[in-house]
């Protein structure tokens, strides 16, 4: 299918469709929705209703068919008819506040800001793009999505793994994996943006080199059981199983595996590396998050965490180190918690924690402003754009109709791809563009050139 055709969104189609083809929607003729008496199936959420119908995946972030929780629903209605307020009826208004006089000096001081203040930045409220992701694993505890250096996306879709080249929209298969090893549980580019990591369902991680298509090698027994998550530290490529254990592999000697640390005793689904590559945050379904400091490896198995911090009540997967403070964590909750956590890595001390109403699924600082994005499940499926650090709202983002489990940043910071259960993989200019620094004026190099001359 090419990409000027339409592609079809329903899950029942997958086969017809073609990985990451852009969508375009077309206008239903108002006539369609007359029938008072039928059901239009157009304006139907079938892949919600099916999800709910049909059991979901292992883990309690994956529910089954009793949640998306009633207790959810029931707090949704009482919101919507607003059933806490303690008075319904007012008979009569408050009085008006007396208005003062303002001072000449005030109101001046006050233009006179409104004239330095920066203008407050556009932020679209759709996506920008939109792409089909049939057979996208609906699945929180994985991550198959990402984004390299070299501007090349790669989302693995089922067993196969597709990269996506921003510069000019160009798609190929890396690989396929067989039956027996797949799915793909994660994927994570390596800093040259050249060599590419896969997590398999049976335990194994690939290590591929894009630019010449060519598996470097499989490392094999490092876990028990499925690797959903990974990162990089330069050469140290980091992996986290389903059997809760952490291995640092050194993909340059034959026997990779250097460090082991233990402290989570479920499925670990989260990992990431400060940008100083001196501290590491681990989050699991055991709702714990762990500091490891590389410094602190007395042997290869360790057990010695920087920190156990035990304040979320559900799986911790969504994990991001601030840019423009090394020592700031942002952490988010799954079904059962909800909330955005703030730390500081060296005390353990957790700063502040917001209640977003919803899963977290991903978290994406902006590296141009002190703002954070996280992305969301039931109920509203959404990407949420918080103030930091006042944590005050500034965009909801909506077009998803599953949650948006995956999340990935371009390389210049601007734009995200948001990767959902609904099979779309879409495009979000919501971080902007970074500001040109003006550069600085000239030195003038003649002394005293700013007195009057004598002649």
């Amino acid at each position: 299918m090419d990409a000027g055709s339409l592609s079809s969104v329903s899950a029942s189609k997958n086969k017809s469709r073609c990985p990451l083809q852009e969508q375009y929607l077309q206008k239903r003729n108002s006539r369609d929705n007359l029938d008072r008496f039928i059901p239009n199936r157009s304006a139907m959420d079938m892949d919600y209703a099916h999800y709910m119908l049909t059991e979901g995946r292992k883990g309690k972030e994956n529910p089954a068919v009793d949640s998306p929780s009633r207790e959810a629903y029931r707090k949704q209605l009482a919101e919507t008819f607003n059933m806490n307020r303690s008075r319904i009826l007012a008979f009569k208004n408050k009085p008006p506040t007396s208005v003062e006089g303002i001072p000449n000096d005030f109101s001046s001081s006050v233009h006179q800001q409104a004239k330095t203040a920066k203008p407050r930045r556009y932020i679209p409220q759709t996506s920008e793009r939109t792409l089909d992701a049939p057979d996208l694993v609906d699945d929180y505890y994985l991550n198959l999505l990402d984004w390299g250096s070299s501007n090349v996306l790669s989302i693995a879709l089922g067993s196969t793994v597709y990269l996506w080249d921003a510069s000019d929209g160009a798609t190929s298969e890396l690989v396929t994996v067989d039956e027996e090893h797949g799915p793909v549980t994660s994927v994570k580019w390596a800093p040259d943006g050249r060599h590419i990591a896969l997590g398999l369902n049976n335990s194994d991680v690939q290590l591929w080199d894009t630019t010449a298509n060519r598996l470097l090698r499989t490392m094999r027994g490092g876990h028990r059981s499925r690797v959903g998550a990974l990162d990089w530290n330069n050469h140290l490529l980091t992996t986290g199983g389903m059997d809760g254990q952490i291995r640092n592999n050194d993909v340059r000697v034959r026997s990779p595996i250097v460090d082991t640390y233990q402290g989570h005793n479920q499925e670990v689904c989260g990992l990431k590396w400060s940008a100083s590559g001196q501290q590491l945050a681990s989050g699991g379904n055991d709702n714990l998050l762990h500091i490891w400091d590389r410094s602190m490896a007395s042997s290869n198995t360790s057990t010695e965490w920087l920190h156990r911090l035990e304040d979320h009540t559900a799986a911790v997967k969504a994990l991001a180190w601030c840019p423009f403070q090394g020592n700031l964590l942002a952490s988010g909750g799954g079904g059962g918690d909800r909330s955005i956590k703030f730390w500081n890595t060296h005390t353990g001390a957790c700063l502040n924690s917001i209640d977003t109403g919803s899963q977290v699924c991903a978290l994406l600082w902006n590296k141009n402003e002190r703002e954070l994005l996280s992305s969301h499940g039931f109920t509203k499926n959404q990407l949420t754009l918080w103030k930091y650090p006042s944590m005050v709202k500034t965009a909801e983002l909506t077009g998803h109709t599953s949650r948006v489990l995956f999340m990935a940043q371009s390389p210049d910071g601007c734009t995200v791809a948001s990767a959902a259960g609904d099979e779309t993989l879409r495009f979000w200019n919501v971080f902007g563009t970074p500001e040109v620094a003006k550069p600085a004026p000239k030195a003038n190099t003649e002394p005293f050139a700013h007195l009057n001359r004598i002649r």
